[in-house]
């Protein structure tokens, strides 16, 4: 076997590494017939096509009303749309234009808005008509009315499963999860909930910037990982979750389901967390970022269980297709321990937060949380201009009733099936065992080869592998020799050994032959070690 040096790499994201493998990739399909298979993205596929065309479609009845008021087509300046039966000419509109695609969407959701959240149609319709356009600054800044709520009943259904808690939650719409995750650690930190050098625990494996995020200078956070392992089906066990029972433990953020694992919590071990929360660890916070929870049939997430210690974090980008959409929220219960923490905060500290926001209230200490993440997002002098681009949240409501109408979950089904079949696929090109598990939402797959080749083969195997090979070396062979593109699995805090597969972004007919390029590989360390052993002999 070709010999690399990897220590360089041993420190970059797996996001980063992947570049390079890409390279390598391209290198290898050019000079064979062997095609580039990226599946280290997890950019899924397909999309949600019913709420687009209404988007589409809707944003030309918008501009007809702006041209109600005004109208210069030779100079095309037209006006600002009214909120005066815009409901009734919207729905003149739709019936000249029923053979359009959306229309048919567009009339079912404004039915929907009215007879299900008891909307004034024409505050609902021109919600949607003045965003689209863009004309205005968001107005609240943390999210449009309608739109919160459309949304919180969307998220009641994706991640409560069949109860949802008592009371409802505050959400700040956001630029994706990626923002969120910004936003939150910055505004932490800012109000003295977290503080530079704080104790955190992370739920491993997890999405690789939770990990470099906390060790910035910043933060400088000391991690304590609480580890889900493959030996337990990617559960954290007792022993793991005792650890959690240390006060020296501020946060404890968790990706559920996970990634790069696809495994959510399961009914037991959330059972276990809620009680040790409850018993022993009132005080512990929560952070969970649930944007693969649509694919789990029944999902429920933490903030379902703990709403009061818990910060949601949700994406809409993999479910619907949209990462270009940037399109996420964040979501705290109206009844929260944050803002219990800040009451406590030292005499001091309080005055330094009252100085921080006193620019934009006469009562700093009345300020949410929730609404201190909103100024913070902005450095608090620019919070008059905050909020989420009002034409991304128009889409964010249609994605969201669009879900709500879809009674069969016809959408849903569909897009489980797209993954369920893709891991298929790749199970028959290894081959490989796995049982069925309702926990696993099939998006991501992680492939241990120091489990499996000590399962297969036996301890003696998996002694020479960590010897002989480096980690990185499973994903360079693979873009080497078979211009496959994975992603290495310590990367994320899981096994070593191990790399990551998206069941998301290449097609259906591909995912055998990834499988069997992972068996090469393995067989080739296999074929090595038995040489080796022979040769000792």
């Amino acid at each position: 076997m070709k010999t690399i040096d990897y220590r360089d790499y041993e420190k970059m994201s797996p996001f980063e590494i992947k570049d390079g493998l890409i390279k390598l990739a391209k290198r290898k399909s050019q000079k064979s017939a062997q095609v580039l298979l990226n599946a280290g993205r997890g950019n899924p596929n397909w999309i949600a096509t019913k709420p687009r065309e209404g988007f589409f479609l809707f944003g030309q009845f918008a501009l007809s009303e702006c041209r109600r008021t005004m109208d210069d087509p030779k100079a095309g300046v037209a006006g600002m749309p009214q909120q005066k039966d815009i409901a009734a000419r919207l729905k003149d509109w739709l019936e000249k234009h029923a053979d359009m695609e959306g229309a048919d969407f567009l009339s079912r959701m404004v039915e929907h808005a009215v007879t299900a959240f008891g909307f004034d149609a024409d505050a609902f319709v021109f919600e949607l008509t003045d965003s689209i356009i863009g004309d205005n600054y968001p107005v609240p800044d943390r999210m449009l009315v309608h739109a919160e709520q459309v949304a919180h009943r969307y998220l009641m259904w994706a991640m409560c499963g069949d109860k949802a808690p008592p009371g409802k939650f505050d959400l700040y719409a956001v630029e994706g999860g990626t923002a969120a995750m910004c936003y939150i650690f910055k505004s932490l930190i800012a109000n003295r909930i977290l503080k530079k050098g704080d104790t955190i625990a992370l739920g491993t494996p997890i999405f690789t910037p939770y990990i470099e995020i906390a060790e910035l200078e910043d933060y400088a956070f000391k991690a304590v990982h609480i580890k889900a392992t493959q030996e337990h089906r990617f559960q954290y066990s007792d022993e793991e979750i005792k650890k959690l029972e240390d006060p020296k433990i501020k946060a404890f953020f968790v990706v559920n389901p996970g990634n790069p694992t696809s495994m959510a919590i399961d009914a037991p071990t959330i059972k276990k967390l809620v009680e040790l929360v409850k018993k022993k660890r009132p005080d512990l916070l929560l952070l969970t970022d649930d944007v693969y929870g649509t694919f789990v049939p029944g999902f429920r997430s933490l903030m379902a269980e703990l709403p009061e210690n818990t910060i949601g974090v949700y994406s809409y980008s993999k479910y619907f297709g949209c990462t270009g959409w940037r399109l996420g929220v964040i979501a705290i219960h109206e009844k929260n321990i944050l803002d219990e923490m800040l009451t406590k905060l030292p005499a001091k500290e309080l005055e330094a937060l009252d100085n921080r926001y006193i620019s934009i209230t006469l009562e700093p200490r009345k300020l949410k949380m929730i609404d201190r993440i909103v100024a913070d997002s902005r450095d608090v002098a620019l919070n008059h201009t905050a909020g989420l681009s009002l034409p991304q949240q128009v889409m964010m409501t249609m994605f969201s009733i669009s879900e709500l109408m879809d009674t069969e979950k016809l959408y849903q089904k569909a897009c489980m099936d797209i993954c369920r079949a893709r891991v298929e696929s790749l199970l028959e090109g290894l081959p490989l065992d796995v049982q069925p598990n309702p926990n696993f939402a099939y998006y991501y797959g992680t492939i241990d080869f120091e489990f499996w080749l000590r399962k297969y083969v036996g301890e003696d195997m998996v002694k020479w592998l960590k010897k002989n090979v480096h980690p990185l070396d499973l994903v360079y062979r693979l873009a080497e020799d078979h211009s496959i593109v994975l992603l290495n699995g310590g990367g994320f805090d899981a096994p070593n050994w191990s790399v990551r597969v998206s069941f998301a972004n290449l097609t259906d007919d591909v995912y055998d032959d990834i499988g069997r390029a992972v068996r090469a590989v393995a067989r080739g360390y296999i074929d090595t070690f038995n040489a080796s052993t022979k040769k000792g002999k």
